[in-house]
């Protein structure tokens, strides 16, 4: 559909045309000291071109030229300003698919062994995945033992993004992990979207969680209703010291507590979500290769309640003329016009 409405997009470029009657104006008032000196007191104006040996032509042609000088910034000034003067209103396409990222928050993200932590390689993941979404839609829950909607599934990925250097571990009363409570938490968020979504769960984890958990079957039970879990491990398999309250955490009896990234379990899980798996680096193919896959089982669909306003850029009305007036111009001063 085509609307009409005559506009500029630029329409501060306009100010410009207001060189045009100083320049004219000055034009006017130098002409008579331009033709000669103390002659013009002593004769009048029409017979100054044969006191001073021009002529009527030779004097007339500055002023047509300045004449289309001045109409040539105009036309130019008028194309810079922007016009338009009818629009389209299209859909706005979007994928159908549905992600909520689960992050994980106990006290084994503060290992450094990916520097400056897991944790904080994680928050950069997540802001690295929202910036290139494409248009899904995210949600975002942070889990230790319980697990807490930070951000509820949403297209503001900056509204997400903020809330992201708040997160810490320091906000888990309680030790240890859980990820089965939060994979039902995420599951229930995208229960909760359109029909036809396809829906995706993202674990950003270490794999370091209590060995009485069974996880294969909440994961596979989740794979049976649509629900895709892909997993980002944190972490190196050589892994580091966990760190509680400034220094490191020890067991009863005085041994340093080892973190590893547990890259087997957490391929073995994600295989099971019927997912793909990627270890968190510092580029971003890792998180692209997520969004590749989310992408891949989506299908593009218009949003018919959001459509964009393009408009109908007109300025080649005015750069057409423009130019042709300045070749004329430029013409005239190679053959030696004034």
């Amino acid at each position: 559909m085509t609307e009409l409405g005559f506009h500029f997009s630029a329409p501060q470029w306009l100010w410009a045309l207001l060189a045009i009657p100083p320049v004219l104006l000055w034009r006017r008032l130098s002409a008579p000291r331009r033709r000669g000196g103390d002659e013009i007191r002593y004769a009048d104006p029409h017979l100054l071109p044969f006191l001073t040996g021009e002529t009527a032509r030779r004097e007339e042609r500055p002023w047509g030229a300045l004449l289309l000088w001045s109409l040539a910034w105009a036309l130019l000034t008028l194309a810079q300003a922007g016009p338009r003067w009818d629009q389209q209103r299209i859909a706005a396409f979007s994928p159908d698919a549905d992600l909520v990222i689960l992050l994980d928050l106990s006290l084994s993200m503060n290992v450094a062994d990916t520097p400056p932590s897991r944790l904080e390689r994680a928050k950069q993941e997540i802001a690295d995945l929202v910036g290139a979404r494409h248009g899904i839609p995210v949600g975002l829950v942070a889990f230790a033992s319980l697990p807490h909607v930070v951000a509820p599934i949403t297209e503001d990925g900056e509204s997400l993004q903020r809330r992201l250097p708040a997160l810490d571990t320091s906000l888990v009363r309680l030790t240890g992990s859980r990820p089965a409570l939060a994979l039902r938490r995420g599951a229930e968020l995208l229960a909760a979207q359109p029909e036809g979504d396809v829906r995706h769960l993202l674990l950003i984890t270490d794999g370091d969680f209590p060995t009485g958990e069974d996880l294969d079957e909440e994961v596979a039970a989740l794979a049976e209703r649509g629900v895709r879990l892909h997993i980002l491990g944190v972490g190196t398999t050589r892994g580091g010291r966990v760190p509680a309250g400034g220094r490191p955490l020890s067991t009863p009896d005085g041994r340093p507590v080892i973190s590893h990234l547990e890259e087997r379990r957490l391929k073995g899980l994600a295989a099971a979500g019927r997912g793909i798996y990627r270890t968190a680096d510092f580029r971003d193919t890792d998180t692209g290769a997520i969004v590749k896959r989310i992408l891949a089982e989506a299908s593009v669909r218009a949003d018919q309640e959001r459509r964009a306003t393009v408009w109908n850029e007109r300025y080649h009305w005015f750069v057409l003329p423009a130019s042709l007036l300045l070749l004329r111009l430029f013409h005239g001063r190679w053959r030696g016009n004034p």
